[in-house]
């Protein structure tokens, strides 16, 4: 492929995946809207809704959010009366984020909207299995992006 082939947007892997994640976002939003939610806010009830009280390292960890992202984002939910968060008594640096009644109680409201959204990406074109094998893929380069990422990190940090 010559340079200029390269550069054309039509070429690009990235390009794709960007779009749909916005429009998926987009999709989301009227099933979010209802409970006065955005997207982020909802990841960050998906990951305390299965897995508890975490740490906002752990949070960060598993939405691959950064802390200057994500503390703001903790810090409007529990203005919502969403969740709470705690210093750690063992460590203050540690802050600690749990689900209030009312953030626990969300959960039933957004229990249909995965299958709702997932019935909308299906067509004659799109099937459950494309879309499995698709998220399967992602998964794997999340995995690989992932390392690479830290591995940069690490070696930046022991550049200083």
């Amino acid at each position: 492929m010559t340079e200029k082939e390269q550069l054309k947007l039509s070429n690009q892997i990235c390009f794709p995946i960007y779009s749909v994640s916005r429009l998926i976002t987009k999709a989301y939003k009227p099933y979010l809207e209802k409970m006065g939610l955005t997207y982020p806010q909802y990841l960050v009830l998906l990951v305390l809704w299965e897995h508890g009280t975490l740490s906002m390292n752990q949070i960060g960890d598993r939405l691959l959010l950064n802390t200057n992202t994500l503390s703001p984002l903790i810090k409007r939910m529990e203005k919502m009366n969403l969740l709470r968060r705690a210093r750690s008594e063992k460590d203050e640096r540690n802050v600690f984020v749990e689900l209030t009644e009312k953030g626990t109680s969300y959960k039933n409201d957004a229990a249909p909207v995965p299958e709702k959204l997932l019935k909308s990406l299906l067509s004659e074109e799109v099937e459950l299995t494309d879309v499995l094998l698709l998220k399967d893929t992602l998964d794997k380069w999340i995995a690989i992006l992932s390392e690479k990422s830290e591995n940069q990190d690490r070696s930046a940090s022991q550049l200083k």
